[in-house]
């Protein structure tokens, strides 16, 4: 079964290339709803779903994974900065603390659907404004949910995490591979 990755990030297709899937990716124009007051756990499978569903409907006889990715603060989601005041705000509001990082993911083969979440916690070394003015300066944090990228600069504000590195870079890879395979086997 041919599988598409309804996702547009680099990141994404380099972890599945990395763990040797053949896949093709696909994205879509989807709008991002969210209904008020939902968990950050919900609302990357929601999220996920979205993205899956609606690649999924032109390619039906296919394995079809949507992800998304958001960092959490402080009860507070922080997605991609829309500029670079922003951007060093939120790496502000990291600097010296422990977030959380959600990646949702939604595999739609055919009639069979599996969604989860996976969450890996991440603390950053207290950032200095010099320090933060240089790492935005680069522009990396500008695409990056949380303002950030654990696999490229980024990993000098990294102190230490607890869980799936490859969640934070954008895709519990492994979890993923091991859920295709499994729906695989069984279809």
């Amino acid at each position: 079964m041919k599988i598409i990755l309804a996702s547009a990030s680099p990141r994404r297709r380099e972890l599945l290339t990395l763990a040797g899937v053949d896949f093709e990716v696909r994205t879509s124009d989807v709008e991002e709803k969210v209904p008020e007051g939902m968990s950050p756990e919900e609302t990357v499978k929601l999220l996920a779903g979205q993205k899956a569903s609606a690649v999924a409907e032109n390619f039906r006889n296919c394995c079809v994974i949507g992800a998304d990715t958001v960092v959490v603060c402080g009860g507070r989601i922080l997605g991609k900065p829309r500029d670079r005041e922003q951007a060093c705000e939120m790496l502000r509001t990291l600097s010296g603390k422990t977030h959380c990082v959600f990646t949702g993911v939604c595999i739609m083969c055919g009639a069979e659907v599996v969604s989860f979440a996976e969450k890996t916690e991440v603390t950053f070394y207290e950032l200095t404004d010099e320090e933060i003015a240089a790492y935005t300066a680069t522009g990396e944090p500008m695409d990056k949910a949380g303002a950030y990228g654990i696999q490229g600069r980024g990993c000098v504000l990294i102190k230490g995490i607890s869980g799936d590195y490859f969640n934070v870079v954008g895709l519990p890879v492994a979890r993923t591979v091991r859920e295709i395979n499994k729906i695989l086997k069984n279809g």
